[in-house]
């Protein structure tokens, strides 16, 4: 039974196999058989429409140029994709910043970017103005489609008459598709560009509206953009008053605006202003008769002289403005009026102060350049100087050149030490040798001062002290090894230093503490700060507030900035406070002494006399000042405590007359002190004295005995060093770095 039923199954799939082979035979047969009458019957059609004679030479050509076009048109997209990519909405939209800075009083201190007018409409240009444009630039404007075949051919056969360029074939549309879009680079390539753009633009915008964006968008020298801000720039008054000659001569900018730009080479740009108005004649917008009056008196510029500019603070106040603008606080504004925190009495003064100082001083010592910052404690930059002649170096070595500190570093490492609890102003500390490995960092003249309040240790800038501080904060974690003890003491004062507002890198040694590290001027008044204002983080800034072209306010720092974070406790403050006040009236930084004034400061000097500090501050303002060369080569002795110093009371002497003086966080004026004894009374926080955190009394009683130590610790070296032009703190100290 089984095999009966196994047989059946087989001879089933048999047959099966066979249908299927027989159904496939037949479909193909059947499917070929209907091709070959498809075919005749194509055949029969095509032989019908064979032709000779003309007409195949005729249909023979169509097919070609059908075969041709659909080629050309496939190489003309992929040409023209690279352009459509280029070309965004957003280009037609006012791009360029425009930045019209004002100092603290109101008053017009500089521009930074474009200087930009876009708010008239077409129908306020003077009518002689725009012929004069299309005269010169593109008289068929109203009459082509973005690319002027007539003018591009004319142009062709006039250069290659002249064997060489003469004329330009570009429309106008074309050269603003290059204006917002492209470069000036001369290549195959960017022309194919421009002319799909081109094309492009007359297609989304009227004639009108081009005309419009090419009068708004041209650069026309002098750091203008369009006519209307060169109008202003130039003449000194609105694009809708100028005269016949005055608009030849800046429609003659647009073809080479650094050349004939009027303030400078005022007879190239007369004349070219002279072939404007033949233009204007040939074109037949205006008759000789009109235009004999504007070449009999041709146009004549303001002067355009420069006046002082404080250069080096425009600059970096244009970065920090351009950085509001990358973190969206300005929204799409970029036609800026910016009211600065800048003080022109200041700046002058701080100018007048690094350039006589150089002058009388500089080739003694051998150091050619200088840099200081002035601002307030709350971080609002009064001045920068960023070397000594911003014509012939625009290197801003206030904001951008980094510098080893040397001893000004280490009021950021009492700072740590004291807000870990390790250390008060009256902690005995001891002048010892002492190692990190192979690493002993030394005094001027290799000897030890023995045992001393903290405050003198920081007053006479004692090397080893910060060392040791370092230790002891790694120490306080439970660490028992001294070299990585050390160097969880250095993290934690590189976290201090971060939180006190010193951004840039700073290298992970053992030296750090006494200042191997690089930081920049700006950062390091920024840090000073700190002490100055109680505590609270200082983030430099440059405006006040900011308006946009139609004069609404857009930004406001005490309004649209966060609330300073309070990065040290008061308590560390005002005793960092106590004991760099000493620093100026019995330390390294003498002659930095203000007379009436409190004052508190640093001095710094690095391994080989490369760089000299001195970062100081009083209740009112913050300053730090470098000295040294571009080259990082040694000068002759220099220390912090001689041509820094000497520039930062120069400064501050000047910035302090006539004025209320603040009194310093936990600091008591001066006896005698009217101004700031009445400033202190007038102040809550100053009139608590010491239950709001000021020094008690005992503490001054201490410290009132601290100045009798101050010769107790000098060895006689220190005393020689001090005969030389004031202590040589830190960098003398440096010498194992090298």
């Amino acid at each position: 039974m089984i095999e009966f039923r196994k047989a059946s199954w087989t001879t089933r799939l048999k047959r099966l196999a066979l249908s299927a082979d027989s159904w496939i035979d037949a479909s193909l047969y059947a499917a070929g058989h209907r091709a070959g009458e498809i075919y005749e019957r194509i055949r029969s059609v095509t032989d019908r429409l064979t032709v000779s004679g003309p007409k195949r030479l005729a249909a023979e050509f169509a097919s070609e140029g059908l075969n041709v076009g659909i080629a050309g048109a496939i190489v003309m997209l992929m040409l023209a994709i690279p352009a459509f990519r280029e070309g965004r909405e957003e280009a037609l939209k006012n791009q360029v910043f425009a930045v019209t800075f004002l100092d603290r009083y109101g008053s017009e201190i500089g521009h930074r970017g474009a200087r930009h007018d876009d708010s008239l409409k077409l129908e306020e240009f003077p009518d002689h103005l725009l012929k004069a444009v299309l005269a010169t630039e593109d008289r068929r404007f109203y009459d082509h489609f973005g690319i002027d075949v007539i003018g591009t051919f004319r142009a062709i056969t006039v250069n290659a008459r002249a064997s060489g360029v003469v004329q330009g074939g570009s429309s106008l549309t074309q050269q603003l598709a290059k204006n917002l879009f492209l470069n000036n680079e001369r290549s195959l390539d960017r022309k194919i560009k421009e002319a799909f753009l081109s094309l492009w633009l007359e297609y989304r915008l009227t004639k009108n509206e081009i005309l419009k964006l090419y009068l708004d968008r041209a650069y026309m020298g002098g750091g203008t953009f369009g006519v209307a801000a060169a109008a202003e720039y130039y003449f000194g008054k609105s694009v809708k008053n100028v005269t016949l000659a005055e608009a030849a001569m800046l429609a003659g900018l647009f073809k080479a605006p650094t050349k004939f730009a009027p303030h400078v080479n005022l007879p190239a740009a007369r004349a070219r202003a002279s072939d404007v108005l033949n233009a204007m004649v040939d074109a037949g917008f205006m008759t000789a008769g009109q235009v004999d009056s504007a070449r009999r008196n041709p146009a004549t510029p303001i002067d355009r002289k420069r006046d002082a500019s404080p250069d080096y603070y425009l600059d970096w106040a244009f970065d920090e403005i351009r950085k509001l603008a990358d973190d969206g606080k300005l929204g799409p504004e970029r036609v800026l009026t910016v009211k600065t925190p800048h003080d022109p009495a200041i700046q002058k003064r701080a100018d007048e102060a690094v350039e006589s100082i150089l002058r009388q001083h500089g080739p003694a010592y051998r150091a050619r350049q200088a840099a200081a910052v002035i601002m307030d404690p709350d971080g609002a930059v009064r001045a920068i100087v960023g070397g000594r002649d911003y014509g012939a170096s625009q290197f801003n070595r206030a904001t951008s050149s980094l510098r080893q500190p040397g001893s000004s570093f280490k009021p950021y490492v009492y700072a740590a030490a004291m807000s870990a609890g390790l250390y008060k102003p009256t902690t005995i500390v001891t002048d010892r040798p002492v190692c990190i490995g192979n690493w002993c960092p030394n005094n001027y003249g290799r000897s030890y001062a023995g045992s001393m309040p903290l405050t003198v240790a920081l007053a006479k800038s004692i090397n080893t002290i910060p060392v040791q501080m370092s230790i002891a904060i790694g120490k306080a974690t439970g660490e028992t090894h001294e070299a990585r003890a050390a160097r969880i003491g250095r993290m934690k004062i590189v976290e201090t230093c971060r939180a006190m507002g010193l951004t840039t890198p700073l290298t992970d040694t053992v030296s750090l503490p006494i200042g191997a590290g690089e930081v920049t001027v700006i950062e390091q008044a920024a840090g000073y700060a700190v002490f100055a204002n109680g505590g609270k983080r200082a983030r430099p800034y440059a405006a006040f507030d900011i308006r946009n072209s139609a004069g609404e306010e857009i930004y406001r720092h005490d309004r649209d900035e966060p609330t300073p974070a309070q990065v040290l406790s008061t308590q560390v403050a005002y005793e960092m406070n106590q004991m760099l006040s000493t620093v100026p009236t019995a330390g390294t930084g003498r002659r930095a002494a203000l007379d009436g004034v409190v004052s508190a400061g640093k001095t710094g000097t690095t391994n080989g006399y490369k760089d000299a500090w001195y970062v100081g501050y009083t209740g009112n303002l913050v300053g730090a000042v470098w000295f040294g060369n571009d080259d990082s080569s040694e000068t002759a002795n220099m220390t912090g405590g001689s041509l820094p110093a000497m520039t930062w009371k120069e400064i501050m002497a000047f910035a302090h007359q006539g004025i209320e003086l603040k009194p310093m966080p936990g600091v008591a004026p001066q006896p005698g002190d009217a101004k700031a004894a009445v400033a202190k009374a007038t102040d809550p926080a100053a009139a608590a004295g010491a239950g709001a955190g000021h020094m008690p009394r005992k503490s001054f009683e201490v410290l009132s005995s601290v100045g009798a130590m101050f010769k107790a610790v000098e060895t006689p070296r220190t005393a020689r060093a001090s005969v030389q032009v004031g202590a040589r703190e830190a960098a003398t100290g440096l010498t194992a770095i090298r």
